[in-house]
């Protein structure tokens, strides 16, 4: 398993983490072929925003004396007051969803308190103007949760979020397709009545801005929807000339700025497995860009870190030196603060680059690769 820093928290999330959606409603059997699998193939980030007792009960269980070997993402907002699936900003409510889960889960602590839920101006004003943001706040002082968290699928709503100095991570709705869907449009919406493929014709700014923004501010991103629901695997139902595997799926969530581990919806040690063998992938294996290509031009010179350009005979990580200067790009006070830091704690810098052109013929989308290196080199002065 590979590992990726959880930010400013001290934790490490292992790069596959599982969304137990799925094992809701599930045997406890499944469940714990499911967890088991999990547990044996080092996998540690699990979110649980389920808030019915009988699916929680049956993780929890399922962990048996495990409990320190996962990092639990557990919402405050989440209930199933009407037998469905609901949110509520009632603070007593809160309390008492909160409190059962940690029963449920037979745990004295819940590693992200997840403020559930936050895709509007509405319900940022729900939450961080009222009194659920203190209890959140009171919980880590307590260390009932060891870190604040948030969830949200709008990035103008999420990236306010995470500008509040109060959140240390982030749950966003990450995959190729609603990378391509406009901002002001209802991602899960369109989900549920098919893509739109008219409005798909780049990646929106204002995604790639939230993900760079975390990534200055070192708050690290959980994804959900990393299979669109699924339907990015099938044929009938992708927006894109093709279907994409769940390795491309997570490949491609894995190289967005900030992004520390991929959720997988998982209800079978085979699914587990299937996401598991990502990290033995071979490099064709992982590549998503024809697929995303295919279905417009509008990519051109602009990198989307897919590392299609490896490898490099300088040993240069491309896309991580790419993203770096974009968000230097973005934020000169960047240069001197995390991102620079993180950028010069690379073993190879763009001042490494031979200018050999290697990466350009391979790049699909015809980026200045050894330009951004020379600028990255003078930017960050090495």
């Amino acid at each position: 398993m590979q590992y990726r820093r959880l930010g400013k928290t001290n934790m490490e999330a292992s790069v596959i983490g599982l969304g137990a959606e799925h094992l809701d409603g599930k045997e406890y059997e499944i469940v714990k072929e499911t967890i088991d699998a999990v547990l044996e193939y080092d996998m540690n980030m699990v979110d649980v925003f389920m808030p019915g007792s009988d699916v929680r009960q049956k993780i929890g269980k399922a962990m048996g004396n495990n409990r320190k070997k996962f990092i639990l993402q557990g919402h405050i907002g989440a209930t199933d007051i009407n037998q469905q699936y609901d949110i509520s900003r009632d603070l007593e409510t809160n309390k008492r969803y909160f409190e059962g889960l940690l029963r449920d889960l037979n745990t004295d602590y819940i590693d992200f308190g997840m403020l559930f839920f936050i895709d509007s101006e509405k319900h940022f004003d729900e939450v961080f103007n009222s009194d659920i943001v203190k209890y959140a706040e009171e919980l880590k002082q307590k260390g009932v949760i060891r870190a604040i968290g948030a969830s949200s699928h709008n990035p103008v709503t999420a990236k306010r979020v995470v500008e509040t100095g109060i959140v240390e991570l982030l749950m966003f709705s990450v995959n190729p397709a609603f990378d391509m869907i406009p901002g002001e449009v209802d991602a899960l919406e369109s989900l549920e009545k098919g893509f739109d493929k008219e409005i798909m014709l780049e990646v929106d700014k204002e995604r790639l801005d939230l993900y760079r923004t975390c990534e200055k501010l070192d708050i690290p991103i959980t994804t959900m929807k990393t299979l669109g629901g699924g339907k990015l695997l099938l044929p009938e139902q992708t927006p894109f000339s093709k279907e994409l595997t769940v390795c491309q799926c997570i490949h491609y969530a894995l190289t967005r700025p900030a992004v520390a581990s991929a959720l997988i919806g998982c209800q079978s040690r085979g699914q587990v497995e299937t996401a598991i063998s990502y990290l033995n992938s071979k490099p064709a294996e992982l590549d998503y860009t024809n697929a995303i290509s295919s279905m417009n031009k509008d990519f051109t010179g602009s990198c989307v870190y897919c590392n299609h350009c490896l490898p490099c005979p300088a040993n240069i990580d491309v896309a991580v030196v790419t993203k770096y200067l974009d968000i230097a790009m973005m934020d000169a006070s960047s240069i001197n603060k995390g991102v620079g830091q993180h950028y010069r704690e690379l073993k190879a810098h763009g001042s490494d680059c031979i200018q050999c052109g290697s990466c350009e013929i391979k790049c699909p989308f015809s980026v200045a690769i050894s330009e951004n290196m020379a600028k990255a080199a003078r930017i960050f002065g090495v």
